[in-house]
């Protein structure tokens, strides 16, 4: 296109127009930005803080209906009183909202850092299917749901969007969750309505590995031995030495099975009937150098 051409008022006229539509498909508006705690609607609405969706005025529609916006509405949110902030991302549920206000999930507000009556600047915008995500749990007690991807799925239907270090929240059993949004794809902030979104878990916040348990830890050596009954060390509370050690009861030599302990021995098929008769007083005291289970001495009423 030649300069004379450039020149040309017509030409001029059409790239004015052209480039007020364009801003005029634009919706960018600000609004005071409260929790659904402060809602003063008719019908309770505490459902909006379990998802990703706010409550916008009626005005609001009014002017995005004069605007060729893309279906699913869904809309860019900013700190208005920190312009470089990070943003967030979410999808809009009604505009039932008051005049000038938009009501948005708690977590929402604390990603933005926005206080009760805050400003928050609203733009609608365009997002890509998103096809993954990755969270990270910010505490252990996450790991006690038994079945975390669908909990999580649950909580992902009431949600539009999701954006690349949000913190989101999510209920189970009465109990809140934070999951904080580690990473999401093709971009970083992605629609999830009406998608195959694949999921994955990191490690949880604070979360410790278990240390592998150490074979002398176990006594695995002691496992192949015959069963000994209280055969674990003692201790005094005035920690002073016991009296006997019985830590070599068994050393490594078969313990003969006795009354009150399983015949390891025992063979598949066979019935073995003990004959266990009274045993014979013996005048010669008894010198017990080491602890024996079940040895005390049984007395009959005739």
């Amino acid at each position: 296109m030649s300069d004379h051409n450039l020149m040309d008022p017509n030409i001029t006229r059409h790239l004015m127009y052209d480039h007020l539509y364009r801003r005029r498909r634009t919706f960018r508006q600000t609004y005071r930005c409260y929790s659904m705690a402060v809602y003063t609607g008719t019908e309770p609405r505490e459902h909006v803080d379990r998802g990703g969706k706010i409550i916008m005025p009626a005005s609001a529609l009014h002017i995005l209906t004069e605007r060729e916006v893309v279906y699913p509405m869904l809309f860019k949110m900013r700190n208005a009183a920190n312009p470089t902030s990070r943003a967030t991302h979410a999808g809009v549920l009604e505009f039932v909202a008051e005049e000038g206000v938009v009501h948005t999930p708690y977590w929402l507000m604390k990603n933005l850092c926005l206080n009760e009556g805050d400003v928050v600047v609203v733009e609608n915008v365009d997002l890509p299917v998103g096809t993954f995500a990755r969270f990270q749990p910010q505490s252990p007690d996450f790991l006690d749901i038994h079945d975390p991807k669908a909990v999580l799925e649950n909580s992902l239907r009431h949600m539009a969007c999701l954006s690349a270090g949000d913190v989101v929240a999510i209920e189970y059993n009465d109990k809140t969750y934070e999951l904080c949004v580690l990473e999401v794809k093709p971009a970083s902030a992605v629609r999830i309505i009406e998608c195959d979104l694949s999921v994955e878990f990191a490690a949880p916040v604070g979360y410790e590995v278990p240390k592998k348990v150490a074979a002398d830890e176990l006594d695995i050596g002691s496992m192949g031995k015959s069963f000994v009954p209280f055969s674990g060390v003692g201790h005094r509370l005035d920690e002073k030495p016991m009296i006997s050690d019985i830590s070599d009861i068994n050393d490594g030599q078969k313990v003969v099975p006795t009354r009150g302990i399983p015949d390891y021995e025992y063979q598949m098929g066979t019935i073995t009937f003990n004959r266990n008769p009274k045993p014979i007083q013996s005048t010669k005291p008894q010198v017990i150098t080491g602890f024996v289970a079940f040895q005390g001495e049984g007395k009959t009423i005739k």
